[in-house]
């Protein structure tokens, strides 16, 4: 859009993370995504009178590690609230959150962004809440189903300040939030299945004014690419209408990826009046030292630190640090990996080339990689001592060790002779044919064409299979060169 340079940006986000318990929040009902409808139930779900809440300690776990990974302060007395209002899916006709004792208050996303570097979006808060159930439309049917599997389930929501000033920013904090919970061990982030979903606030005002105009809720947005997007289309949107002389509606509205546009849902008072009130079944919940120690002391190193550490005491680029700082299954593993060898870079390239592919092609994710770190640990050892070139190792070896995963590299290389040739005799004896087979370019290598040193090795590369050992190979063929004159 023409005049967009002319806009700022305004976005604040709240991120729902589901968070990965064996039961719901507050009641024993199993927190499974995918079961038969309306079975993941019990009275306390269906909200039966008498029925009494009794809160999930693992989700006050959980949600501490988020805000002690995103360095908030953690509020030592929570009080659960009452949250009114009309929820079709939800037997209580109420949701059970926090409202003015947050779990977690303040902290930060750290984002890198190609405008303005390194930046740190603030966060608002981080609290509890329940999951209402879901509603589903048929088509061609008049009729509301209701799924009450998701009622109960736990929550963290994570609120931003509205520091963001792109969609690019906003899907750079998406992904950072979801590379920690993952990394946490807290929630599996999916957005596709609903367990990570994020709303976005989007305003614009003049550059350089400091008063921001009225905001509109963005929801329905199922992937990282969609929050890019959605907020993309709104922003146009609302530029078009100033520049129409007509008024942005504070509103909430659904973003429909198909089409890539938007559609108003409903218009937003000026404040929604919850009648938030203290649950009266649930007692306040007081986060003690001994309790937030033993929390973290169980916190994994995270990924920010993993990255600085890979680049600084690893010497490995920026790119391979990012990507083995990705998930806690990969960091883990290589950091194993690095204890058995001191070769970083030759670990690092496995893990980002051979392993890396076999992962996308088999669909999989690290813990389910069939080779232990020892096993990786010999691979590298066979080439660093040259029994094993790369190319064999990784087109041949790697695959062999994969489907037998018990046998030592060195073995399996000697069975599947694979190792590298170093036998001077058996390889003159190559040499000589390659040489009498290709009388033109031994003639033109005399003759100051020395670069065809690289053809008569890859020659000999191909008639060994690529087991020759690369020194020895060289050594031979310039020996040999020198005889044939």
């Amino acid at each position: 859009m023409q005049n967009r340079d002319q806009y700022e940006i305004v976005v604040g986000l709240e991120i729902h993370a589901q968070l990965a318990t064996e039961s719901k929040i507050y009641a024993a009902d199993a927190n499974l995504y995918g079961n038969e409808p309306n079975t993941n139930v019990s009275v306390i779900t269906l909200a039966h009178p008498g029925t009494m809440p009794k809160l999930n300690k693992k989700v006050m776990e959980y949600a501490i590690k988020m805000g002690l990974a995103c360095q908030s302060n953690i509020t030592r007395l929570n009080i659960f609230c009452r949250k009114n209002y009309f929820y079709p899916d939800s037997p209580k006709g109420f949701q059970l959150t926090q409202d003015k004792t947050p779990i977690c208050v303040g902290g930060k996303i750290d984002i890198n962004t190609p405008t303005r570097g390194e930046i740190g979006i603030r966060l608002n808060r981080i609290h509890i809440e329940e999951d209402a159930g879901k509603s589903i439309h048929q088509a061609n049917e008049k009729d509301t189903l209701i799924d009450l599997n998701r009622a109960g389930v736990p929550l963290i929501e994570i609120v931003t300040e509205p520091d963001i000033r792109s969609s690019e920013e906003a899907a750079a904090v998406v992904t950072e939030v979801r590379k920690i919970v993952r990394f946490l061990g807290i929630c599996d982030g999916n957005m596709e299945e609903g367990s990570l979903r994020c709303d976005a606030n989007v305003s614009i005002m003049p550059r350089g004014s400091d008063r921001f105009g009225n905001k509109v809720e963005l929801k329905n947005m199922n992937s990282i690419r969609n929050v890019k997007n959605a907020i993309d289309h709104e922003v146009d949107r609302q530029i078009q209408l100033v520049e129409s002389g007509e008024k942005i509606i504070s509103e909430t509205r659904t973003y429909n990826p198909n089409t890539g546009e938007s559609q108003g849902m409903r218009t937003k008072e000026e404040l929604n009046d919850y009648r938030y009130f203290p649950e009266p079944d649930l007692s306040p919940v007081e986060v003690k030292e001994e309790w937030l120690e033993q929390i973290r002391k169980d916190m994994p190193v995270l990924p920010a630190e993993l990255k600085v550490k890979y680049m600084e005491e690893y010497q490995l680029p920026e790119y391979d640090a990012s990507f083995l700082s990705e998930t806690r299954a990969i960091s883990d593993f290589f950091n194993e990996l690095c204890q058995l060898t001191t070769n970083y870079k030759a670990a690092s390239n496995w893990m980002m080339g051979p392993v890396k592919s076999w992962l996308n092609e088999q669909g999989a994710d690290m813990a389910t990689f069939p080779l232990t770190a020892t096993r990786m640990a010999e691979l590298i050892s066979l080439i660093n001592d040259g029994k094993v070139n790369f190319t064999i190792a990784s087109q041949q070896l790697f695959k062999a060790m994969i489907a037998e995963p018990e046998t030592s590299a060195e073995k399996l290389a000697k069975k599947l002779k694979l190792t590298v040739q170093k036998d001077s005799g058996f390889l003159e004896e190559v040499v000589d044919e390659i040489l009498k087979s290709n009388p033109d370019k031994v003639k033109a290598y005399h003759n100051g064409k020395k670069n065809l040193i690289g053809m008569f090795m890859g020659e000999l590369m191909k008639e060994t299979k690529g087991k020759a050992d690369p020194k020895t190979a060289k050594e031979t063929i310039l020996k040999k060169l020198e005889q044939h004159k």
